[in-house]
């Protein structure tokens, strides 16, 4: 009997029944399809062997006037510059103290320090930097002191702990001195979506600024009844409540020793350990108004800003560059500074002058690149008056402002600049704004409209192009050229002068398995060098983003796969794509092995009938049809499985009946492999090309295979 040629789909296709996708593919990881045909992706290494602090979610690249290459990375804790393989930490200032208003208190041989500082509006994992202090006497010296250090818990409005890089003694009896100045970093973000109200709101998981607090005297293992703390007062009556870490303790008695008798793992929650200094908060049982706490298991009384990931947008406005926290402020960073000079608030700025009615607070920042003026989207109004610096703090959040032109912090509009502002009208809240080649498209919630300079005297004007669409995150939409992509809520779009749904073959694959809590962590980005857009998401079971979905837009074709990336940015001034992932920066399309270590790749075929599909066949060779050029290993390798079945409701890893012919046979693939001999019997037939070898590139062709009919024994 002749061979018979495998000629495949080009694509995934998983949204209908196997058999209704004979001759397609079904499945695949890390594969691309170029030409037709599925060939293994590119590989990706460490751009540095650096690291930077959090999860980077936005990346931006530019040139300065003397070329310098810079990138622009920002985390929920920090934000950055890298240029030549380091990190410059550029994240602004918010809070400089006056000397002495910063003191320390050490506990003899504990590495815990308590810090003073009245109203210091820090939150955990801030970031706040020392100078100035003296030695506490033994240990803690002042180089100790005198450094950055992360917030790791807070103990009141006044009060927080840092660890120190050394222990303390009995002789570090010392506060710091009178000089002691401390330099607080912006308030870090979140890095996984909390709801608007309840348990881990706010500070504290729904404590007020003033919630009453001392510290444990000493560690506590998971047994203990006698609570030893440094402070007892207030939390003296029987019956309060008090948490530690996630345990709550009810109080049974108390003595005048600042010791506490309790009964552990109180209202269903797990007596644990709990170390030296850690915070010790009255849950329940508060008598005075300024001691007040939410309750456990109680909504927090107050929907708190922020609840939402921290999310950076960013543009260079000449070889400067403004960056701003979604629903914060807007920050600029001046290159003349050099990388170790920190962003500064744009309002604050001595770049420029004539600092008028500047944003306090927006969503996006763009500078519009043909005509260089600054945008904020969904931004505060403007200030009371024309003198006023900045504008009035009120967050709107359709409302659209623009500075004058070439000057980001002028504002106010007068019939002397082209500064102005416009409202949305369509939907509820501001999402996305993308830069194409002839227009700004602005997204919100539930429309998209068209943004273009139109020159004096109003200088923008807008135009709403659709109606009740969706988009998925402020990093959904990606542009190329003028055609716009993005991801709804549960489908995909398209903008290339009118708006379109996308058909999707593999829709189900990525909208029943999606985490919809983290929704904001996905984004988009374009592999231009192979017509690919790429959104990456967290699937149900993950809360960071673990998938992608790529979508071929010269072959109209999808595939999908593995891989944990939270920001990307598609090559250009750089000669590769790059993207972030673990406090790493990767090139990507360099070799075809995961940063050195073998990478899985496979492809997936449909089941399919090669005779009669009432008869059970029987698969005895097959010719493999695949290239390896382009691998960097002396003999790479795939693997060719062939499934089989002998009903569509059947599995494909059983033996036959007699335990002589198998349902599925794996064998290996190099390149001189002529023939592949085998046993496989069924009435439906898949093919499955799977790599696992360093240095292995692939491309699938169309194998021929040899089936012969066959009976039950």
């Amino acid at each position: 009997m002749p061979l018979n040629k495998l000629n495949f789909k080009s694509g995934i296709t998983s949204d209908i029944t196997p058999y209704s996708n004979e001759g397609g593919f079904v499945d695949c990881d890390k594969i691309r399809f170029r030409l037709g045909y599925p060939e293994k992706m590119g590989g990706w290494v460490k751009y540095t062997t650096d690291t930077f602090q959090g999860s980077a979610r936005r990346l931006h690249n530019w040139i300065a006037l003397d070329g310098s290459d810079f990138l622009g990375l920002g985390t929920e804790l920090k934000y950055y510059i890298e240029e030549g393989q380091s990190f410059n930490d550029i994240t602004p200032i918010r809070n400089t103290t006056s000397a002495g208003d910063v003191t320390f208190a050490a506990t003899n041989g504990s590495a815990a320090i308590t810090v003073t500082d009245p109203a210091h509006g820090a939150n955990e994992n801030d970031f706040v930097t020392f100078s100035g202090a003296d030695s506490l006497g033994g240990n803690i010296t002042a180089a100790v002191l005198n450094a950055e250090y992360k917030i790791t818990s807070l103990i009141s409005s006044n009060t927080y702990i840092i660890t120190a890089t050394a222990t303390a003694n009995g002789s570090d009896t010392g506060n710091g001195g009178s000089s002691v100045v401390g330099a607080y970093q912006l308030n870090t973000g979140l890095n996984t979506t909390v709801g608007g109200t309840g348990w881990g709101a706010g500070q504290w998981s729904g404590t007020t600024s003033s919630a009453l607090s001392t510290q444990l005297n000493e560690a506590l293992d998971d047994s203990e009844t006698g609570v030893d703390v440094d402070d007892e007062t207030g939390m003296n009556t029987e019956g309060d409540v008090i948490l530690v870490d996630n345990e709550l303790m009810l109080i049974s008695a108390t003595g005048d020793d600042n010791t506490m008798t309790v009964t552990r793992g109180h209202s269903g929650t797990t007596a644990a350990t709990h170390a030296d200094n850690t915070v010790v908060r009255l849950a329940v049982g508060n008598t005075i108004s300024t001691d007040d706490f939410v309750g456990w298991g109680s909504a927090a009384s107050i929907t708190v800003p922020g609840a939402q990931i921290r999310l950076w947008s960013h543009d260079n406005f000449g070889e400067d560059l403004l960056l701003n926290p979604r629903d914060g402020g807007l920050f600029y960073w001046d290159r003349t500074g050099g990388l170790a000079a920190r962003a500064v608030e744009l309002s604050a700025s001595s770049t420029y002058t004539g600092q008028r009615s500047v944003p306090q607070i927006c969503k996006q920042i763009i500078v519009s690149d043909s005509d260089r003026h600054v945008i904020a989207f969904g931004c505060d109004g403007l200030g009371a008056s024309l003198s006023a610096t900045q504008g009035n703090g009120v967050q709107d959040p359709l409302l659209i402002r623009f500075s004058s032109q070439e000057n980001p912090v002028d504002w106010f509009p007068t019939t002397t600049n082209t500064a102005g502002d416009i409202r949305l009208g369509g939907g509820s809240e501001f999402m996305q704004a993308i830069e194409t080649k002839e227009q700004i498209l602005v997204f919100t919630n539930k429309s998209l409209h068209s943004m273009r300079f139109i020159g004096p005297p109003f200088t923008f004007g807008i135009k709403e192009l659709s109606k009740n669409i969706t988009i998925m995150s402020p990093a959904a939409a990606i542009a190329v050229d003028d055609s716009v992509y993005w991801m709804g809520v549960d489908t995909f779009y398209m903008y290339t002068g009118q708006t379109q749904q996308i058909p999707c073959s593999v829709k189900d694959k990525v909208f029943l398995d999606f985490n919809f809590e983290e929704k904001d962590k996905v984004h988009s980005g374009v592999n231009s060098e192979f017509s690919e857009i790429i959104w990456f998401y967290p699937s149900a079971s993950s809360t960071e983003v673990d998938r992608y979905i790529t979508y071929n837009y010269l072959e109209n074709i999808w595939y999908f796969g593995t891989l944990g990336r939270q920001a990307w940015l598609d090559r250009g001034i750089r000669t590769l794509p790059v993207s972030t992932g673990d406090q790493y920066l990767y090139n990507h399309e360099t070799g075809f092995d995961d940063d050195g270590s073998a990478m899985t790749a496979f492809v997936e075929s449909a089941p399919m009938s090669l005779g009669d599909a009432g008869r059970l066949s029987f698969v005895n060779r097959i010719i493999p049809d695949v290239n390896f050029s382009g691998s960097t290993s002396i003999n790479p390798t795939v693997d060719f499985t062939v499934k089989a079945r002998t009903h569509s409701g059947s599995g494909f890893t059983q033996t036959d009946d007699s335990n002589t012919t198998q349902r599925t046979a794996t064998t290996p693939v190099e390149v001189y492999t002529e023939k592949l001999d085998l046993r496989v019997r069924g009435r439906t037939f898949a093919l499955r090309v799977e790599s696992t070898a360093l240095g292995t590139k692939f491309k699938l062709g169309s194998p021929q295979i040899n089936v012969v009919p066959d009976g039950r024994r």
